[in-house]
């Protein structure tokens, strides 16, 4: 389980915004073994972090080029999971390092999705005087949507499902980024409101969903931030891109698997043109 809010604006008015701001959570077993976010690629292009899990090496959940791809990925919450179908983490990395536009990328995703679980997929890309943000589910539309600018959430239902922790979500979101704060003011408000431990109960349209989950289970998946034993929240994400191209790229992990303990990294870059 995963959450994502993400404000998309291709062309801000002022120099000083953003074209994209976004917060996720991954939500995972403690246990399942992962690489933090670094550089890799030809040219140490890209930045994501990795899944080490065997037989799933080398999948993400989310990342970034230094020529502007991204891609972000949430699985859609279902108890009846299919075990031999193949790795969703593998379309991340499969975006960035191909050169196929956004949208056209998601139709070839479409195309082969009866391969995977549910899965939700954003890809974008941002260029020097453009920028594209592309979303795909496969227990929706065939078809990928082109996003137009504005406020968006995404957790493990399709895009904007009304989910109660997902209206919390992205009400507190929509207040903070229009704060116009500084830089690290605006990462620190954001992680703040990805720590967030709320329950949100209760939620029929969740539980509907969510048939086959226990009771416990249920409540804990209504919050942000996720705990339950051996499960929860362990990574959040903050991926700011200027109006000129400046990318900042803030991760705060888990350490082992102890919940009082948190690693930040944070890495600034400039987009190629």
């Amino acid at each position: 389980m995963c959450i994502i809010f993400f404000k998309f604006d291709p062309r801000p008015a002022s120099k000083n915004a953003y074209r994209l701001i976004l917060a996720a959570n991954r939500d995972e077993l403690y246990s399942r073994p992962s690489k933090a976010a670094e550089f890799w690629g030809n040219d140490n292009e890209i930045l994501s972090g990795l899944d080490l899990e065997e037989g799933k090496v080398g999948g993400s959940w989310l990342g970034i080029s230094r020529r502007g791809r991204l891609a972000a990925l949430t699985n859609y919450m279902d108890a009846r999971v299919n075990p031999d179908k193949q790795g969703r983490g593998f379309l991340v990395p499969n975006f960035l390092t191909e050169s196929m536009d956004s949208c056209s990328y998601l139709r070839k995703v479409s195309s082969e999705s009866h391969l995977y679980n549910g899965f939700n997929l954003l890809t974008a890309d941002f260029r020097a005087r453009d920028a594209t943000v592309c979303y795909y589910g496969n227990k929706g539309s065939t078809e990928p949507i082109n996003l137009k600018p504005g406020i968006y959430g995404l957790s493990n239902s399709l895009l904007d499902t009304p989910w109660k922790k997902m209206l919390r979500g992205k009400q507190d979101f929509t207040q903070t980024v229009n704060k116009n704060l500084p830089t690290d003011s605006l990462v620190h408000e954001l992680l703040h409101l990805l720590s967030n431990e709320e329950l949100n109960m209760p939620d029929p349209v969740q539980a509907l969903q969510g048939e086959g989950y226990s009771g416990s289970m249920l409540q804990a998946l209504s919050a942000i931030c996720v705990r339950f034993p051996g499960y929860g929240t362990r990574t959040n994400t903050v991926i700011l891109i200027d109006a000129v191209g400046n990318v900042t790229f803030t991760e705060r992990n888990m350490v082992g698997c102890d919940v009082s303990q948190w690693s930040t990294n944070s890495f600034s870059f400039k987009l190629l043109d």
